[in-house]
Formats: structure tokens, C-alpha cells, sequence
């Protein structure tokens, strides 16, 4: 999985449509997506917090588990643009990476509320 990871986060990814084609302009359009896939992903955890107030052990948990994620995100998007490091693409190839595995981890959350009742492989109660 990693290598599959590394593999994704490591070459370029096209972001979408972006007005000003100029490097700054690219790594602005890059942070901006960026953020709104951050802001997706921080709607969907807050859904979670929600369902698991009744649960302080878990609730804690899965602040572990994000600190932690965020911890790999980051070194992974750091380590898969290493060859980059220093030029002027850096910045655009590492918040597009971030986009991508923020998607990603969006996804996964977004399933835990989708379990059904009584289902022991979700941590997170239906609704």
C-alpha cells in the first residue's frame, strides 16, 4: 500500500482548471483544493464526533488516529516530492498530493457513517 501511495503522491497530478497558468498561480489553485478537500474531510469528522459523543474512550481514539494520519500525510507528500524539493513545483506537487490522500481518508471516514446497526467492524454507532 505505501508503494502505491508513494507512486501517487510522487509524480504530478493535473489540478483542475486553473485561470492563472503561471507557477504561482498553479500552487495557489493547488493550496485551494487542497484546503476544500481538508474542509470536506473536517465536515465528515465532525459527523463522527457527533455520533461518538456518548463515547469519550473512542471519541479520543479516533483523535489518535487523525493526529497520527495527518503525521503520515504530511511525510508521505514530503518523502513521495522529495526530488522536487527546492524547485518552484515543490509547493504545487505537495499540496496536490495532499489533496489526494485527504480525498482518500474523506472516503474512508465517510464509510464509518454508513455502517449499519449492530456491525462490530464499525467504530462508529449508526445514526
Amino acid at each position: 500500500m505505501i508503494m502505491l501511495l508513494t507512486a501517487l503522491c510522487s509524480r504530478p497530478v493535473a489540478a483542475a482548471p486553473c485561470s492563472d497558468q503561471t507557477q504561482a498561480g498553479l500552487d495557489a489553485c493547488a493550496v485551494a483544493a487542497r484546503d476544500k478537500a481538508d474542509a470536506a474531510l473536517n465536515g465528515v469528522y465532525k459527523q463522527i464526533v457527533a455520533r461518538l459523543a456518548d463515547d469519550p474512550a473512542k471519541t479520543k481514539r479516533l483523535i489518535e488516529a487523525e493526529k497520527a494520519w495527518i503525521a503520515f500525510r504530511d511525510a508521505e507528500c514530503a518523502f513521495g516530492n522529495s526530488d522536487s524539493e527546492g524547485g518552484s513545483i515543490h509547493p504545487m506537487e505537495v499540496a496536490l498530493c495532499e489533496e489526494k490522500l485527504t480525498r482518500a481518508r474523506t472516503q474512508e471516514l465517510r464509510s464509518y457513517l454508513k455502517c449499519g446497526e449492530g456491525d462490530l467492524g464499525c467504530p462508529v454507532p449508526a445514526k
